[in-house]
């Protein structure tokens, strides 16, 4: 039976307890489930070095950021497993269960053995676990949306729903905080040996404290008036995706709407972190502490560009967001450089590097299997050491049969002639030379990190808080709007789905996608082409196609 205060209050009305409750109930399980989600992505060095050690560093590290990935793909899955039931028996069970899968994976991380304990189990079971939190992922956040937008007033859903959206970034902000507090209080040495661990396994307190709390809460008053009158639907994935009606705004919610916005929140926060730490050289701890703090900043304005949405519309914000992001990237990441390392910046100004080789001699230098070494070819073995060492490069064209020559300002190296040499003879060569071209890089200035004293932090921070400003604007009415576009008897599934294809995908795949453009180019910001692209389509198919949906009645 739906609540008293559902059944007599107007439509418009001040919030009420037990409205306040569904949001902070909903808003604190989802910020759990983010927490969770995230940790994984944050320790994946030392996930890594636990799991993956018997094969390679490199090797391992991209398996690590594989299995991270894993958690992306099957998002949408779980979408569509959970949206169903979510759809069949109710959105306030469906999210309980999706919070109790996410919550005892997470914990079981941190109990897993090692390989060097269990061998090839403990990766295999790792992924198990990733996988069984990207499937749990992708049905909790339609269920809380959906749960809060049908207790929501009308005229206040974005609002209301705004608190969901502030949760992807407490669970980082969390996270964050956590992994932070451990690192120092431990030591560094601890923390890798065993102190991981941790953050994991204080997460089961949490998860407690948390399913308690929705344990509280009824059912959603939409959904059960559809039960009661039985009306809900009995093949919500049939209606949802096998009519055209409904799946053109699938469709158009995707690639007008969730796709961009999902490009601008994996740049403005993962991607940022991703560039400060491996492209930057700025040191773990400091670049967490920086990004920590434009987010505690930013975060409230989620809330705003929520209750705004609610005063002049969805579609303006979301796609205004997505116009800057594709307008203003380039410039901000730019001068990132300059703010965390201005020793790099002055270097790439005054000592461009330039690699001259023929390009058929020159691989993709990204290997998702690690089994490849680069070192057939001269060229291979210039532009390696290169990309190792975040050194941005450009690229020019070469006769056939020329050995890779380095230009670093107005010195020239040329990197060794694999072809012609092997064994110890190859190893000696390929060392001489990087030893040479790491001399030569220092005396042009090139830093092998950077020097924390001559960071501008403030203005650090100020570059990160812009991004994530522009962040609030795509994320924070993207909840309402998604469930506006759908009708009540299929919203959970239908709404799911893009959200998960969107974030899960087109964003989860981001930070790979862009450093896999770096490492074919040398060009540190060519990784940045890709949210602009997709921000910029977005903007065209939503002005095309995106309806306005701010103004429309949810109970149908």
């Amino acid at each position: 039976m739906a609540t008293v205060y559902e059944d007599a209050l107007p439509k418009h009305h001040q919030a009420t307890q037990g409205e306040k409750m569904v949001i902070a109930a909903s808003s604190l399980g989802t910020v759990f489930e983010w927490y969770d989600f995230y940790l994984y992505g944050l320790l994946a060095t030392y996930i890594s070095a636990q799991f993956f050690s018997g094969v390679n560093e490199t090797t391992g590290f991209i398996f690590a950021l594989a299995a991270f990935a894993a958690g992306f793909a099957v998002r949408p899955f779980g979408a569509l497993v959970f949206g169903r039931i979510g759809d069949l028996v109710g959105r306030k069970n469906t999210f309980l269960v999706t919070m109790g899968i996410m919550g005892l994976s997470t914990f079981a991380v941190g109990l897993l053995p090692s390989y060097a304990s269990i061998g090839v189990a403990a990766p295999i079971i790792l992924i198990l676990m990733r996988l069984a939190q990207g499937l749990a992922l992708g049905g909790e956040y339609g269920g809380a949306a959906t749960y809060v937008a049908e207790h929501a007033p009308e005229g206040k859903r974005g609002l209301y729903t705004s608190w969901i959206q502030t949760t992807a970034t407490f669970g980082l902000f969390a996270a964050l905080l956590v992994v932070i507090g451990f690192r120092f209080a431990l030591g560094e040495e601890a923390f890798a040996a065993w102190g991981w661990r941790l953050p994991f396994l204080i997460s089961i307190v949490l998860l407690a404290v948390s399913m308690w709390i929705r344990l509280q809460l009824n059912e959603s008053p939409v959904f059960q008036k559809m039960k009661d009158e039985g009306t809900t639907s009995k093949a919500p994935l049939t209606e949802a995706f096998g009519q055209w009606g409904n799946l053109r705004w699938v469709l158009v919610a995707l690639l007008g709407a969730v796709a961009g916005q999902a490009v601008v929140w994996y740049a403005g926060q993962f991607y940022a972190l991703f560039f400060l730490e491996k492209t930057l050289r700025v040191d773990g701890a400091t670049a967490n502490i920086l990004i920590a703090i434009a987010l505690a900043l930013a975060t409230p304005f989620f809330v705003f560009f929520g209750w705004l949405s609610d005063k002049i519309g969805r579609k303006p914000i979301i796609l205004g967001g997505c116009a800057l992001a594709a307008m203003l990237y380039f410039p901000l990441f730019g001068a990132l450089t300059q703010a965390a390392n201005p020793a790099l910046a002055a270097a790439q100004a005054s000592a461009p590097v330039t690699i001259s080789a023929h390009q058929d001699e020159c691989s993709f230098q990204f290997d998702p299997v690690g089994k490849n070494s680069f070192d057939t070819t001269s060229c291979d073995i210039a532009k390696t050491y290169l990309a190792k060492a975040g050194i941005s490069y450009a690229n020019a064209e070469a006769a056939a049969g020329t050995i890779a020559m380095v230009r670093v300002g107005d010195r020239t190296f040329a990197a060794p002639d694999a072809g012609k040499l092997s064994g110890e003879d190859k190893k000696a060569a390929i060392k001489t030379f990087q030893d040479e071209l790491k001399a030569g890089l220092i005396a042009a200035g090139y830093p092998e990190k950077a020097d924390t004293a001559k960071i501008n932090k403030v203005a650090v921070v100020a570059i990160l808080w812009a991004l994530a400003m522009l962040v609030t604007m795509v994320y924070g009415p993207i909840a309402a709007m998604l469930v506006e576009l759908f009708p009540s008897r299929i919203r959970y599934t239908s709404m799911s789905l893009p959200y998960h294809i969107g974030n899960g995908w087109f964003g989860g795949f981001l930070p790979t996608t862009a450093f896999a453009m770096v490492a074919a180019t040398g060009n540190i910001y060519y990784g940045l082409w890709y949210p602009v692209l997709v921000a910029a389509a977005t903007v065209v198919i939503g002005l095309i196609f995106l309806p306005e949906t701010f103004r429309r009645n949810i109970d149908d």
